[in-house]
């Protein structure tokens, strides 16, 4: 039965609007001013190593997709990798709150939840989907037979939502549309904060065409306990969080390796061009002036005289016959034009040059640190974003579980990893000198990079490490008794010296 989508906030108005928003962001576009905007397919493409074959003059497309096997090199893969590989999640801190038990009872509870989900490997799953594809999402739902909640990595390729009027936080609506292997169906959840909806469709490539007033082809699956085909959401909000990478640069996301695309573009170039030099230029080239050649009696093709072999020496009784070779292609200059875009792209994107190059020789740890001070920064940039949102989905998860207190405590705090890299030593002395300015211990040991489950059964150790270091008491011992040292000062008034010692 066609579905109404003529009538806004729809549930058949929200599946067209949000199913041709998330398909087709997944193509290039071209706005007024007739710039190409990269689609999703396109980033990913890049992000996999599989750029678009460059246009060589005078050479076969196909002789160039058979060179672009060996010259393809995947740096955009480094510019995405290099900050992920610095954004780890220890733990969750929350502010004790009016009815809140402890800070570190939240922490137990929002680590656990994280554990049960796999996280420590899922949020790496978010943190690059959300770096090569400009968004990530994570869906908060019930699990339907235990409660406990459940966190799922989701991709914008097939997840799209849109925010309330006048917010950039409240969600009005969020949509997911997957292809089902085990039916071969279309399949597309709608989450509104008061409903949850569910549709079907046996088309492979859904059309949502703009001036439709109906969806053919879709059918609302019946859900039990309703009367609309629907299901109450019983958290009252979207229970999808968005994962925005550079918002500062468009509202609705820009990849890492978005800003160098075109010089991956032209590395990719540079070095089918090398190959192209090195297949017929990098070898001298012999010619023979003066000498004729016989001629094959039965095809009539000409018999080559000599052969290229290093053992052979070329001669002939002719004496007006010339050798001689031509200069061999220099590829430094396709080598150093490799070198200089290579170089623009650790700059764009602040990757470190030796992430890049590999060259490091005699380098200073100072030097080294400065070097990787734009990559930190930008680490430290994401961190900001991302952790209001992990913040987000841990609020989803105890809104799961009815503890109220804590889905709105809003002073929830995320722990991330040091993106800095630091050696043993001068986190030990880092950690001396703070012991010196009064700096509490937990605190010490989260600036050395322990995790909060790591420092929970430090102390315990230390506490435990405390008790055996004081000698136990003799029982058969009387206790000793210590001398109170007496007031020298004279007594003024009545009374002796022993009643102003009692008093």
């Amino acid at each position: 039965m066609p579905i109404d989508a003529s009538k806004v906030e729809s549930p058949g108005w929200w599946l067209k609007r949000l199913g041709k928003q998330l398909l087709g962001e997944r193509d290039d576009s071209r706005d007024t001013d007739g710039e190409t905007t990269p689609g999703l397919d396109t980033l990913k493409k890049y992000a996999e190593g599989r750029p678009p074959l460059p246009h060589v003059p005078g050479i076969d497309p196909r002789e160039v997709a058979e060179w672009m096997k060996d010259a393809r090199t995947n740096w955009t893969s480094l510019v995405i990798d290099s900050p992920v590989e610095r954004m780890g999640v220890d733990g969750f801190r929350f502010g004790k709150a009016k009815g809140s038990k402890s800070a570190k009872t939240a922490d137990d509870d929002a680590n656990r939840i994280w554990q049960e989900n796999g996280m420590d490997a899922d949020s790496d799953l978010v943190h690059y989907g959300a770096l090569s594809q400009r968004r990530a999402f994570v869906l908060v739902e019930p699990d339907e037979d235990t409660g406990r909640p459940v966190l799922t990595h989701e991709t914008p390729r097939q997840v799209a939502v849109e925010h309330a009027q006048g917010s950039r936080r409240k969600l009005a609506a969020g949509l997911k549309l997957w292809r089902d292997d085990w039916t071969g169906n279309t399949r597309a959840t709608l989450w509104t904060p008061d409903k949850v909806y569910e549709f079907t469709t046996k088309t492979e490539a859904p059309i949502f065409a703009s001036g439709a007033a109906t969806l053919r082809g879709w059918d609302a699956c019946a859900l039990p306990n309703a009367d609309d085909g629907s299901r109450p959401n019983t958290l009252g909000v979207v229970p999808l969080v968005p994962f925005v990478n550079r918002r500062s640069r468009r509202p609705e996301g820009f990849a890492e390796h978005e800003d160098v695309l075109t010089i991956q573009n032209r590395i990719n170039l540079s070095l089918i061009n090398l190959i192209a030099a090195m297949k017929y230029g990098a070898f001298r080239q012999r010619y023979a002036a003066g000498l004729e050649v016989d001629e094959d009696p039965i095809t009539g093709k000409p018999i080559q005289p000599f052969q290229l072999d290093i053992r052979k020496l070329w001669t002939t009784d002719n004496p007006d016959v010339k050798f001689g070779e031509f200069s061999a292609t220099d590829l430094k200059p396709y080598v150093a034009a490799v070198e200089s875009a290579v170089q623009d792209l650790a700059a764009i994107s602040r990757t470190p040059p030796h992430y890049l190059l590999g060259q490091v020789v005699n380098v200073s740890g100072d030097a080294l640190k400065a070097a990787e001070t734009g990559l930190v920064s930008k680490v430290r940039d994401r961190q900001r974003a991302f952790g209001e949102s992990w913040e987000s989905v841990m609020r989803l998860a105890f809104r799961v579980l009815g503890d109220e207190t804590k889905a709105d405590a809003y002073d929830a705090e995320t722990l991330w990893r040091d993106p800095e890299s630091r050696s043993l030593s001068e986190l030990a002395d880092a950690a001396v000198k703070k012991k010196a300015a009064d700096v509490p211990w937990r605190q010490r040991m989260e600036d050395m990079g322990y995790t909060p489950q790591e420092i929970a059964r430090m102390e315990i150790d230390r506490a435990a490490d405390a008790l055996n270091a004081t000698p136990p008491a003799d029982p058969t011992q009387p206790p000793q008794l210590q001398a109170v040292p007496r007031d020298p000062r004279p007594v003024i008034g009545r009374g002796s010296a022993d009643d102003a010692d009692a008093a």
